[in-house]
């Protein structure tokens, strides 16, 4: 996470603490209110939790939504080779995360395997090989022996 991220984040748990502790006061006060009232009159006086509390209750949670948000990484393509041709694209360049190191799981180009393996076998043609060096080599073969 980035410091701009960090401060937003903790700036909107800062916020979301004082609406807990709001809340908390409002519920407290609520029922010593209800406690006097019961001994003056039959009905107690219930009020529900004050507009402002849930407004800045719903904010400090956007906030610290935001805040998190603005520190995640980009997400990864999903195919296989848009992700594989950003690799061989932008190398380590492209994969480093928000305090500037190369992420753990950056393995290079994933097409190197492929890409250093011998080529296909041409069997006909190693058949037609054999049978030149059998020729070549029977009479050579029996002599030897």
């Amino acid at each position: 996470m980035t410091w701009i991220s960090k401060t937003i984040t903790v700036f909107g748990g800062l916020l979301l603490a004082h609406a807990c502790y709001s809340a908390q006061e409002h519920s407290a006060l609520q029922s010593l209110r209800a406690a006097t009232s019961t001994l003056t009159s039959s009905s107690p006086n219930t009020a529900a939790l004050p507009v402002d509390i849930a407004i800045e209750t719903v904010v400090a949670t956007l906030v610290i939504l935001l805040g998190l948000v603005l520190g995640t990484r980009p997400l990864r393509p999903i195919q296989w080779r848009v992700w594989a041709g950003k690799i061989e694209r932008e190398g380590e360049e492209g994969f480093v995360d928000n305090e500037g190191e190369v992420n753990k799981d950056y393995v290079g180009n994933p097409f190197r395997m492929l890409e250093a393996r011998p080529g296909f076998v041409d069997i006909r043609k190693q058949r037609r090989e054999f049978a030149q060096w059998v020729k070549n080599g029977d009479s050579a073969g029996a002599g030897a022996q």
